[in-house]
């Protein structure tokens, strides 16, 4: 690693939304001014990944409030939001478990419990992706960070924290169930809110005026979880100048990580290109083609790695370990593919390209280690407005 030390400043890009109070219209050509420089320093003049800023950019038209963060905590909790009234969004992304769910494939609308031990008949193609830095999904390297452009899901389908905030109030298995049609759910789940005077006191505070919309509760949801951020783990701290704060063996992985080239891939300040890539994981219990039908996912960040497993859109593998021997057998031969309906030549480039031994696994989990904040909120209420279970 060269040692030395250079400072680099960065432009925070703000969002504005254009939009009327009912109709959530995103311009991504509309960019606010800096938030603030942020200055980093990089003791090893790293360039394929960073650090993150101390905090995220907040949209022009849902800037963050502390009675509009009070209410999207109570919503988050609160199945009431749920056609099924059994589930909240806090069922699936709960703070022991790195708010992800600790399951292979996560589990909807009709389930018990939480975490690892949750059963129910409702499984999802794919498990439930960590809410923890999602405020900061988009970013590569962080002059460039714009969150009109902040990829959503395992398939990106959405673009932005808000749209993304509403997708599992109308999807049947996650939120909906079936006895609720999509057009239906979201008049209900107002009708609800609007029955309880608690929830119709806390729009009008975090809001300022009377009345409950679709476009407030997404503007509330998304809050919250704006608000769910990692800055500080060992390496955040490393990277600002903090120099001996990792060990040999995880400066070690940090060098073989960029050598072996994971960071091609897995690069900038949240280590994620955020691009689809085919690696021929294999199938959990279903054929999961993805999306595009080309068996491709989402680069996955990696940072709080450590507390996201099982690994994989489909938790397929269960360990760190287990991810990198994935990796080692398909860059062996140019493409050993590990999926039947994926033949070698489809696996991405960038994978096949690897060059792993058994010391640079051991090194690079390592290093993976270090990209951990356990200093998170971890909040539950005690109580919620509907009176429900709290978390379903």
């Amino acid at each position: 690693m060269i040692k030395g030390t250079f400072k680099f400043y960065i432009v925070l890009l703000g969002l504005i939304f254009v939009a009327c109070e009912e109709d959530l219209v995103l311009d991504p050509a509309v960019i606010a001014d800096a938030v603030e420089d942020h200055v980093i320093e990089n003791p090893g003049n790293i360039q394929e990944v960073a650090t993150l800023p101390p905090m995220p950019n907040y949209p022009g038209n849902n800037l963050h409030s502390q009675a509009k963060e009070d209410l999207s905590r109570l919503l988050f909790w609160d199945p009431v939001l749920s056609g099924t009234m059994d589930i909240s969004c806090g069922t699936c992304h709960h703070p022991n478990f790195g708010y992800a769910d600790g399951l292979e494939r996560s589990i909807g609308v009709g389930g018990n419990g939480i975490g690892p031990n949750r059963t129910g008949t409702n499984l999802i193609d794919t498990n439930f992706p960590t809410l923890l830095n999602t405020a900061f999904n988009g970013m590569t390297f962080l002059e460039n960070y714009n969150p009109a452009a902040a990829p959503m899901f395992w398939d990106n389908r959405n673009s932005v924290l808000e749209e993304q905030s509403i997708m599992p109030l109308l999807s049947a298995l996650e939120m909906r169930g079936n006895q609720i049609s999509e057009e239906e759910i979201i008049p209900i789940v107002i009708e609800r809110l609007e029955a309880i005077p608690e929830y119709v006191s806390l729009f009008e505070s975090a809001f300022g005026s009377e009345g409950i919309s679709e476009n407030r509760i997404v503007l509330a949801i998304s809050t919250f979880e704006r608000s769910l951020i990692t800055t500080n783990s060992r390496f955040d701290r490393y990277m600002r100048g903090d120099a001996n704060i990792l060990t040999q063996q995880e400066l070690n992985g940090l060098n073989d990580f960029i050598d072996v080239e994971c960071a091609d891939c897995h690069s900038g300040a949240m280590f994620s290109d955020f691009d689809l890539h085919t690696l021929s994981v294999p199938n959990n219990r279903i054929n999961d083609a993805g999306a595009t039908g080309n068996y491709d996912f989402r680069t996955p960040s990696l940072r709080n790695v450590s507390l996201t497993a099982p690994y994989m859109h489909n938790g397929v593998f269960d360990s760190l370990e287990d991810v990198l021997e994935f990796y080692d057998s398909i860059s062996r031969g140019n493409g050993n593919s590990q999926n039947s309906n994926v033949n070698d030549n489809q696996i991405a480039i960038e994978a096949r390209d690897l060059n792993l031994n058994n010391n640079q696994i051991n090194d690079i989990i390592a290093f993976l280690q270090t990209l951990t904040d356990t200093d998170f909120d971890k909040t539950i209420p005690t109580s919620v407005p509907s009176n429900m279970q709290v978390g379903g």
